[in-house]
């Protein structure tokens, strides 16, 4: 299954974000294997350091020295991809300034929750910052009426259910 062919934004309605970035991995995954959904805030500006570029991106740099941190020896979204990790973005298009409007980030939500819905084996999320944070929220809150994860700092809740 391809992501970018099952996921798409038809309308581009955000005003606050580079479209000409806009991107949904391209790849072929096995829906069956992946059991932790990544998110990250948004795609980068350069296609070339986006996670599943060709070569040695950015964000995949980045990405696996989290990874070793950890203690998984990762060198490309392959290794990732094969501990059962995918990794998305929460907004699809490029940001064009320091913050992203919470209408944008509803507007994506939706994507985001397509996205996730192809993966039906999915045992944990991991939301890596306010915008992926919010994304979810929007998410749960429009399927259960209650936001995911409650507002303040996130070391707060950390040690809860």
């Amino acid at each position: 299954m391809n992501p970018s062919k099952c996921v798409k934004c038809i309308d581009f309605p955000c005003l606050d974000v580079n479209k000409d970035c806009y991107r949904v991995p391209s790849i072929e995954v096995d829906p069956d294997t992946i059991k932790v959904f990544m998110v990250s805030e948004a795609p980068p500006a350069d296609r070339s350091d986006y996670f599943y570029a060709e070569g040695d991106p950015f964000y995949m740099q980045t990405t696996a020295q989290a990874f070793k941190d950890a203690g998984f020896e990762v060198t490309s979204m392959e290794d990732v991809l094969d501990l059962g990790v995918y990794i998305t973005t929460a907004i699809k298009c490029g940001k064009t300034g320091y913050s992203i409007s919470s209408k944008t980030v509803e507007n994506c939500s939706s994507l985001l929750e397509s996205e996730m819905d192809l993966l039906p084996r999915i045992e944990a999320i991991l939301l890596m910052g306010d915008t992926a944070i919010k994304s979810m929220n929007y998410i749960t809150k429009k399927n259960t009426g209650k936001r995911i994860v409650p507002s303040g700092s996130t070391y707060n809740i950390r040690k809860k259910e």
